[in-house]
Order: structure tokens, then sequence, then C-alpha cells
């Protein structure tokens, strides 16, 4: 088989797929998989460097790589982003909503309103507005959206605090809503639940994990396959929802 053939067999190819919070963890890696399989990655993230980096390490392999730094709790920077991937690289054929991030205060007795509202933002808002914007092409074209929620959406906990579970929650809830919506007209809404993922979010834990306890828990890898099989499988197909847990229950 020569470089156009397997060119063509990649299962991606000639797809458009916008990853929020692509610069680090699970969107760095979801960018690279997607773009080996053939997509076309826009990189969304607030630091610039970082979303270069991965873009140079998209483009090093030969895949196609966009760059756009966006606040994406903001509704007119969203719309700006979703209005320069349709004249760049294409409409979206498939939305990844993996930006996120959890408060510094555990427990909802001294959470403030700001932070309640930052992690709100970030978590649950910026999926209704980048949903929102990318629906009328999908609607015209079918297409994915998947996004990144977390076992905290089920099972909450002090760790991961009241707004953060309430906003992962939210984004299950929204999914099945567009799932149950959409699907008839070809848009495709999955949930992705991990558990524990070996990121640098736990170093700032107050007693952040050891060797041995990250080497047990689920790797950002591990979810960018999971967001490859939700968005590559035909198009006849759907994983409405999909947990991704450690094996081991007991950490060391």
């Amino acid at each position: 088989m020569g470089t156009e053939d397997r060119r063509q067999a990649r299962t991606l190819a000639g797809k458009t797929a916008l990853i929020t919070g692509a610069g680090t963890g699970i969107g760095r890696e979801t960018a690279l998989l997607l773009a080996e399989e053939g997509a076309t990655v826009v990189l969304v993230g607030r630091r610039r460097h970082v979303l270069d980096e991965v873009a140079a390490a998209v483009t090093g392999s030969g895949g196609t790589a966009f760059v756009r730094p966006t606040h994406i709790e903001n509704a007119e920077d969203v719309r700006a982003l979703v209005a320069w991937t349709r004249n760049t690289a294409g409409p979206v054929d498939i939305l990844v909503n993996n930006a996120g991030g959890a408060g510094r205060v555990g427990d909802v007795r001294w959470t403030g309103e700001d932070e309640w509202n930052a992690v709100m933002g970030v978590n649950l808002t910026a999926v209704y507005l980048l949903t929102q914007a990318v629906l009328p092409d999908m609607l015209e074209r079918g297409g994915s959206v998947v996004t990144i929620s977390s076992l905290a959406a089920i099972r909450p906990t002090l760790l991961g605090g009241a707004p953060y579970g309430a906003a992962k929650a939210g984004v299950r809830n929204f999914m099945a809503y567009l799932r149950n919506s959409y699907r008839d007209e070809g848009v495709r809404a999955t949930c992705i639940l991990p558990g524990a993922v070996d990121t640098p979010v736990h170093d700032t834990r107050a007693v952040p994990p050891g060797p041995e306890q990250r080497a047990a828990m689920v790797r950002p890898e591990d979810v960018a396959r999971a967001v490859l099989l939700c968005a590559s499988l035909p198009e006849r197909t759907l994983i409405e929802e999909l947990v991704i847990a450690p094996t081991a229950q007991r950490h060391p």
C-alpha cells in the first residue's frame, strides 16, 4: 500500500476536529491521535506556546494542525473561533469538549461564588457555547460531539469539590439532551466519564499522589483512544456513554 493509499485508509481522513484543552494531558493526546488518523485538528486553549508545541508534534508526524487561543467561556470568542475554523480548516465534524478544571476549595461551606462560577464556566457553560456554535453545521452534515465529563458526575467527592461534580453532572445531562434531540439528524453525542487520570492537576492537591498511586491511574492516552473510538465508528453507530476507571480499586 502506497503513502496515498494509507492516507485515504485512515479513519478520520477529511474530517476537522476541534479540541479544547488541547495543550496538555487528555487534550494533547487526543489531538495527536486524531491527527494520526487523518483529521485536521484545531487546537484550542489559553496558552499559545503550549498549543504551538502540540501543533509542531502533529505536523512533525505528517498531520495538519491549526492553533487558536480562545477563552471558551466567552460567547463572542466561541462564535469567532467556530467561524475562523470553518474558514480555515472547514466545518467542525468532531468537537471534543475536553477543557476543564476543579476549584481549590473542596468543602462547599467555604466555596466562594467566584470560584463556583469559574468552575461552572469552563466545565459546563463552555460546552454549551461550543456545542451551540457547531450545531448548525452538524445538522447539515452530521458530526460527533464528545465531551469529557468525570466519574465525579456520579460519584462526587470532597476531593473534586462541589462545583466540579455539579458541572460534570451537568454536561452529562446536556449530552443526553443533545443525543435525544438530534441523533435522528445525524449528530452523535457521547459523554466519557474517566476516573482518576494521571495529569499534572494532581500536583496541586494538599497531599499529591505518590509514584505507585499515579502508576495505577488512567493515563491521558487511554482516554484519547476512547475519544478516537467514539469519533471513528461508522455513522450508523453511537456510543452514548463510556466510563473509564482504573482497574485497581485499592491503590498501593
